[in-house]
């Protein structure tokens, strides 16, 4: 049904949510595309007959539920939708991506061969200035920045294969070069996450107008004998990212 097509119905629904649902309807199958213009009160008023508060309240509902951003002098834009990643699963990048239909892809900024600093090398359990792979890559869906990271790997990482290319982790998920080039594969880990603004660089790099939020989540990750390899820190777009878990009453 075009959102338009029929009147509102009188009932126990309030004016307000039918026109947010046909409106988010009309988000989710594509009537509206991410950047495209809602239409405003003053169309929806013309077209249901409501008052200005009700078709208010309706477009305040969907900004509500992030599926619009409402800029003045522009209207309600529609903004891509949020990818909600649980946080009682290990995956990668690309494994969360494709799930979603979307496509992964990476730009290696900086691959080196540094000293471990104290941090890092508590996370990953090696000696104070012991070698460790740091690789700074930005992570995009569709071709937009999605988040940054600076990854740290320990020396089980890259001793057996060698230090990848920027090229070859350009060309696919770090997880898929450790399993298969490395031999290391990763089945657990922990995570770290909190609310930031991006500095200027971070903004810059995931397409954001500074000031913007971010979350940044410290990831730890291991072996099945629990053996540290990744160190990992990711600023996400807090526009873009959810994150889910699920909770028991004890």
């Amino acid at each position: 049904m075009i959102w338009y097509e029929t009147d509102l119905v009188d009932g126990p629904t309030p004016m307000w949510l039918q026109i947010a649902e046909r409106l988010r309807r009309a988000v989710e199958d594509g009537t509206f595309k991410p950047g495209e213009t809602l239409p405003g009160e003053a169309e929806l008023n013309r077209r249901f007959g409501v008052s200005r508060t009700t078709s208010r309240a309706a477009l305040d509902s969907l900004e509500a539920e992030g599926l619009i951003q409402r800029k003045s002098g522009r209207g309600s834009i529609v903004i891509e939708p949020r990818i909600d990643r649980p946080l009682n699963r290990l995956s990668s990048f690309s494994e969360d991506m494709r799930a979603r239909d979307l496509k992964p892809s990476y730009r290696t900024r900086s691959l080196q061969l540094t000293l471990a600093s104290q941090s890092v090398a508590t996370e990953l359990k090696v000696a104070p200035n012991s070698p460790v792979l740091e690789i700074d890559r930005i992570l995009l869906a569709d071709e937009s920045p999605m988040a940054t990271s600076l990854t740290y790997l320990a020396p089980v990482a890259f001793e057996r294969s060698g230090l990848p290319t920027a090229t070859t982790l350009d060309a696919g998920s770090l997880y898929h070069w450790l399993n298969e080039a490395a031999g290391v594969a990763l089945t657990g880990g922990q995570e770290r996450i909190e609310g930031a603004i991006a500095d200027a660089a971070t903004a810059r790099s995931l397409g954001l107008k500074h000031p913007a939020a971010i979350l940044i989540c410290h990831r730890t990750s291991w072996t099945s004998a629990n053996q540290p390899v990744e160190y990992v820190i990711l600023h996400y777009r807090a526009d873009r990212y959810s994150f889910q878990v699920g909770l028991v009453r004890s």
